[in-house]
């Protein structure tokens, strides 16, 4: 029987070595966020650690509406939170086209994949997408590691998200990414996968209670249109 890996474990060892400044100075960080709620607690745990860049690239998201709101509601947060006042975390956000979703994750072809439920091949298609731009990003600007808030959600399936990560990082390593079929430029520095599952030691409740004391808009769907009718 294959041995599930402890993606938590994983970063606490990293965290350790960060701490005791095995790595020298900070490192930086490409955090893909979907939404404020969930890269607050994300955002606490790791600003000590890592010198954070906020990439909000999330063409899944319907209505145009939502996306909006969920973007205004992560800026009005970073614009009081300690964490990102203090280590100065920028917020980089990409165009919002839903295109680029429906192309990736293939409904039109499989329209058995809209009525699946969430953590499906559908939902790894939608990770996949919003990796690999993270990751483009990260190392077109030189970042040291790349990684996303959304396994801290229960809902997402952080085993898969993880196995993404890997399996992007090594195709940067290989010099073989493609972005929307396009060679990427050529890239000086590739970033790491940082491992995580951000729902781990009191994250996702920690994250409720962040949401709570400054009020944040917490959706009631995770955030494209198949999500939102199941």
């Amino acid at each position: 029987m294959e041995q599930k890996i402890n993606y938590q474990k994983k970063l606490d060892d990293l965290l350790a070595k960060l701490a005791s400044g095995g790595e020298g100075s900070k490192p930086s960080l490409l955090l893909h966020a979907c939404c404020g709620p969930c890269s607050s607690y994300v955002l606490e745990y790791l600003s000590k650690y890592f010198q954070i860049t906020v990439l909000y690239y999330n063409p899944n998201i319907y209505p145009q509406a939502e996306y909006e709101r969920r973007l205004a509601e992560l800026k009005k947060l970073y614009e009081v939170f300690p964490p990102a006042l203090d280590t100065g975390v920028k917020v980089v956000e990409c165009e919002y086209d839903p295109e680029q979703f429906y192309n990736a994750v293939g409904v039109r072809e499989e329209p058995e994949l809209a009525t699946e439920p969430e953590r499906g091949e559908r939902c790894r298609r939608c990770y996949k997408l919003r990796l690999e731009r993270a990751a483009a990003y990260a190392a077109q600007n030189h970042f040291d590691y790349f990684c996303t808030s959304l396994s801290i959600s229960p809902f997402k399936d952080a085993v898969k998200i993880n196995e993404l990560g890997v399996e992007i990082e090594r195709t940067l390593l290989a010099g073989t990414y493609k972005e929307n079929s396009v060679e990427s430029q050529k890239i000086q520095k590739s970033p790491k996968w940082l491992f995580s599952d951000f729902k781990k030691k009191g994250g996702f409740k920690r994250s409720l209670e962040l949401s709570s004391e400054y009020g944040m808009y917490r959706q009631s769907y995770c955030g494209c249109v198949y999500s939102m009718k199941n």
